[in-house]
């Protein structure tokens, strides 16, 4: 945000400076006018008068009466006055400038971060098995004698037998199927929900992850937009305060295209904040689009702009 002066101070010592100019050179005019009337013949003009005029009159010689500029030095300083008075009336004043840190803290709170989600439709998970059903046993199925205990313990002359081994074929399992094969990026869509959202330029260059990368993005963008915003004259002098909306869309080259305000709060700051996202086009360095299965895919990004008046100290 910035300073909004409908006079400043400039203005102010100005008018003031003016003022005086035009008092003194008033009194000199005055001066220099009634010293030249001074020199005139004032006997001679004065004869043909009559002595009841002299008798009336607030000066004998009428030409040198300064009372005669009495009524326009009146409206001459009633005009300096007013003029004054308006200026000083006007004279409103407004912190000056936004710093970029008082708003990098709630970044979390006004960038909206969508967690990516993949197109591919998951699988179905596999279907319950079946109930097992329990079956009767016949009557004649049933084994009357019970099974007796027979004593299986060996010693050192039990001879031990072992089984004869069966052999058994391997049964065949056939390989699973192959995945289906990967739907193609239409990178003329436009995407709402990206594997890789875009970034604002300036912190590809540093090594981490990629969420560490977006986060350094994001506080540049913020250090951006609030060292080249202006509070708008109407927003400041109404106390508008709030949280503008808008939506635009990265190409895929990174250029910023479709500025939309959402949300505006009134007295400009919607325009004032769509000139700021239009500025990012004249960087010297581009978005990183988003990516979708690692092809450069249009993504749109909706950005909220915070306008809060700072107390003054």
């Amino acid at each position: 945000m910035n300073t909004g002066y409908a006079f400043g101070p400039a203005a102010i010592l100005a008018a003031m400076g003016g003022a005086f100019v035009l008092i003194v050179a008033a009194i000199y005019t005055l001066r220099w006018f009634i010293r030249k009337q001074s020199n005139l013949p004032l006997t001679e003009l004065n004869k043909g008068r009559s002595r009841s005029y002299a008798l009336k009159a607030r000066n004998k010689y009428p030409e040198v009466d300064v009372f005669q500029f009495s009524k326009t030095g009146f409206y001459f300083g009633l005009a300096i006055a007013m003029a004054l008075t308006v200026t000083f009336f006007n004279w409103t004043s407004t912190e000056k400038t936004a710093k970029a840190g008082n708003f990098v803290a709630t970044i979390d709170e006004d960038i909206e971060i969508e967690i990516p989600r993949s197109t591919v439709t998951p699988p179905p998970p596999p279907l319950p098995p079946p109930p097992s059903v329990i079956k009767e046993v016949p009557d004649e199925m049933i084994l009357e004698d019970p099974v007796t205990f027979v004593d299986q313990s060996v010693d050192a002359e039990t001879e031990v037998i072992a089984a004869p081994v069966v052999e058994r074929k391997r049964e065949f399992v056939p390989p699973p199927p192959p995945p289906p094969p990967a739907e193609e990026v239409d990178v003329d869509e436009i995407f709402k929900i990206v594997e890789e959202f875009p970034r604002f330029p300036g912190c590809e260059d540093m090594a981490g992850t990629a969420a560490e990368k977006k986060a350094c993005a994001d506080r540049k963008m913020l250090e951006f937009i609030y060292d080249n915003i202006r509070y708008p004259h109407v927003a400041v002098d109404n106390g508008i305060e709030g949280t503008v909306l808008v939506k635009f869309v990265v190409e895929r080259d990174g250029r910023i295209t479709g500025l939309e305000v959402l949300k505006d709060i009134g007295g400009e700051c919607g325009k004032e904040a769509m000139r700021v996202v239009e500025l990012m086009n004249d960087l010297p360095e581009r978005w990183t689009p988003g990516k979708q299965r690692n092809v450069p895919v249009r993504v749109i990004f909706n950005l909220p702009v915070r306008f809060k008046i700072q107390p003054r100290t």
